[in-house]
């Protein structure tokens, strides 16, 4: 099929990794997301992929309102606690400095550049990722970007495989 290719041009790519943040029924979640794109430029819509092995998928079933919040090289650190880490077992938030939106949505203070999305759709298409398309609400970019990248973080073991996608908590 040409795995090893598709591989390739995939890396090839290297996109900036962002931290999504949400929040339902009082539970907040967060993961970090390295598949992502913009989806329409009028209106402003947005699409991330998010694994559905995370914790952050199962909150995400149930919330209506996202930030992504893009990572710069100085934020490592923060890919590997949203990354490395499962919000099954440790809170992903405790001593980040952390303030809520009108919707209960979690915002990074050290992440400046973000935007807030409304979802408007959510794609299950049988892989392991899920689609949620969004709409840019708000965005926000305070001083130069140098963003964290795919190829930056590929050293890291996610918190949960994906193979974990059928495990339900």
């Amino acid at each position: 099929m040409g795995e090893e290719a598709f591989d390739t041009l995939m890396g090839a790519a290297d996109p900036a990794v962002v931290v999504v943040t949400t929040a339902s029924e009082g539970v907040r979640a967060g993961c970090l997301v390295g598949y992502h794109a913009q989806s329409s430029m009028s209106p402003q819509q947005y699409c991330l992929w998010l694994s559905k092995a995370n914790h952050t998928y199962r909150v995400a079933l149930r919330a209506d309102h996202f930030a992504v919040h893009f990572l710069t090289q100085q934020d490592l650190a923060l890919a590997e606690r949203f990354g490395a880490r499962t919000g099954l077992e440790t809170d992903k938030f405790a001593g980040l400095g952390v303030d809520i939106d009108e919707h209960g949505v979690p915002l990074i203070r050290q992440c400046p550049h973000r935007f807030l999305l409304e979802r408007l759709t959510l794609l299950d298409d049988g892989g392991d990722h899920v689609c949620l398309t969004g709409r840019v609400r708000s965005a926000a970019s305070e001083g130069g970007l140098a963003p964290l990248r795919l190829t930056d973080v590929v050293h890291l073991t996610p918190g949960r495989p994906s193979e974990d996608r059928s495990v339900r908590p």
